[in-house]
């Protein structure tokens, strides 16, 4: 199952199990917050960045720095990584007028310039994308080496699955260090949903809760997560 067909079940019955009344007030509390505030957009270090304040680049580099610096080194290597980053914060303080708060979050946005960026490196490094078999013989041959229209075809191709694979990458990384910002309670039951694949039941049990404060933590935590990723596509 997706995920989207599993957030769709866990919206669909959310509304017809609401728990016993043994929820935890601050799980609840910090989960029924808007979600606005639980990203930070009305944080004055953004609104700083935007404006231009060179010590909120600082401290935006000091929050986010390294998880954009592990995507890059995980995209290009050690050696190419930590220019990389310095490129990454310095496009994002150029553009910073550009980026819009109720738009997505500043993670996602930083994340969506990296991926431009490592795409470009890449291509300015003359790193061949990955062939691809189209004829179905189990052989894959460059574009440079077939020297025709099908080889192109086969580059370009490879290219947009290389970018594709780039593109996940940022995504999975984004997700990850957003479920780190989950109360962790709402951290290990969406770990037991979606990365031991456990029912909704089974977490009951596990985490000694009722079956209805699962459905609800983990609904609001996937909308949670679904607004930390937004602008990641759009940077």
């Amino acid at each position: 199952m997706t995920l989207n067909e599993r957030e769709d079940s866990v919206d669909n019955n959310a509304a017809s199990n609401q728990g016993t009344g043994d929820e935890l007030p601050d799980m609840e509390a910090l989960l029924d917050r808007p979600v606005e505030l639980s990203l930070n957009l009305e944080d004055p270090c953004i609104a700083a960045f935007i404006n231009g304040e060179e010590s909120a680049l600082k401290e935006i580099y000091n929050r986010h720095g390294s998880l954009v610096f592990s995507f890059c080194t995980r995209s290009l290597g050690a050696v190419r990584a930590a220019d990389a980053t310095q490129e990454v914060f310095l496009a994002a303080w150029k553009s910073r007028a550009r980026y819009r708060p109720e738009a997505g979050s500043l993670p996602a946005w930083l994340m969506g310039i990296a991926r431009f960026k490592v795409i470009d490196i890449l291509r300015s490094d003359g790193r061949k994308p990955v062939s691809i078999d189209m004829t179905g013989s189990g052989e894959a041959a460059s574009s440079h080496s077939m020297g025709s229209a099908e080889g192109d075809l086969r580059g370009h191709l490879g290219e947009a699955t290389e970018n594709a694979a780039i593109s996940l990458t940022g995504e999975r990384m984004l997700l990850a260090e957003a479920i780190t910002q989950l109360p962790l309670r709402a951290q290990e039951m969406v770990k037991l949903k979606f990365f031991e694949d456990l029912t909704h039941a089974q977490i009951a049990e596990r985490c000694n809760v009722p079956l209805g404060t699962v459905k609800s933590d983990i609904r609001r935590s996937l909308e949670r997560l679904r607004r930390q990723l937004e602008g990641y596509q759009d940077a």
